[in-house]
């Protein structure tokens, strides 16, 4: 692969979801489309970016976009945004939907559906609190491979145990030889839908809590600012946004401000409120 190829996979990369490839990433792209090279039966890595150049083949772009895009996740991944959930943002909207009796999340770059299945079985848990409610949880993501795996919800037993108590495992999850099946009643309350977050998703409608984590660390500076401000524009005036650890609106949007007492949890500017006790956390 030539330095001239490479600019214009990056520059493809960019175009098409938003990847900001870094000049020292070669290795990463010689290892990851050597999959794709074989799968089309493409003899070099020099071809298959010809390929994609030439555009006569969708089938091959959407496969190297989808072999470059990171897919790790786990079941209550980094704890803190689901010990949010639980103990700050469900009791809130509890409160403040109680008239309208609905909810509705969205996590963007869903993968293959730890995250929103993660939501979906404290949601369960809190079945009792919330009688008579509708509750939609959207999730998102732009390879269709790994949303295949979330919409059957078998998960292997290194995946299993991965962050998810095992009180949760047994109670929502029957075994099959050494697969593990996500309960119906769990699978049923996510909406799996394809999407490319630098096209335009208005089409989703209005969210009350959006999860968008681990995402935009992949995107440089403008197309973050591009993505938050669309972001900000489908939460409802008083919703929230939870973001990775590493990630920040900071020197990037003005279209969320930071929730003071809750590391992670961006609000609209109006809707910014004084510090509040730390949460509990997952039980």
């Amino acid at each position: 692969m030539t330095e001239l190829e490479f600019e214009a996979l990056r520059a493809f990369l960019k175009a098409r979801s938003g990847l900001a490839l870094s000049p020292d990433k070669r290795y990463l792209v010689e290892s990851r489309l050597a999959s794709v090279c074989t799968r089309f039966k493409v003899d070099s890595l020099s071809r298959l970016i010809w390929e994609i150049k030439s555009g006569r083949s969708p089938a091959i772009e959407n496969a190297a976009i989808e072999a470059m895009t990171t897919n790790e996740t786990f079941f209550f991944r980094d704890k803190a945004p689901f010990d949010l959930f639980q103990d700050v943002l469900l009791p809130r909207y509890i409160k403040e939907r109680a008239a309208t009796r609905r909810l509705r999340i969205w996590c963007a770059a869903a993968s293959t559906g730890q995250e929103p299945y993660s939501l979906a079985m404290l949601l369960k848990e809190a079945s009792a609190r919330m009688p008579g409610w509708q509750v939609d949880i959207v999730a998102t993501d732009i390879s269709n491979d790994v949303l295949e795996k979330a919409r059957a919800g078998v998960y292997n037993q290194f995946e299993v145990q991965r962050g998810l108590p095992i009180r949760l495992l047994v109670k929502y999850f029957t075994q099959k030889e050494d697969q593990w099946q996500i309960a119906p009643e769990i699978r049923s309350m996510v909406d799996f839908r394809y999407l490319n977050l630098i096209e335009d998703f208005g089409r989703l409608g209005q969210f009350d809590i959006v999860y968008c984590r681990n995402v935009l660390i992949y995107f440089d500076a403008p197309t973050k600012a591009n993505v938050l401000r669309r972001v900000a524009q489908l939460m409802a005036p008083d919703g929230s946004l939870v973001l990775g650890a590493s990630e920040t609106i900071l020197g990037i949007t003005d279209a969320l401000s930071l929730d003071p007492a809750h590391r992670g949890l961006y609000v609209k500017p109006a809707c910014v409120s004084p510090a509040r006790p730390a949460f509990a956390g997952i039980r």
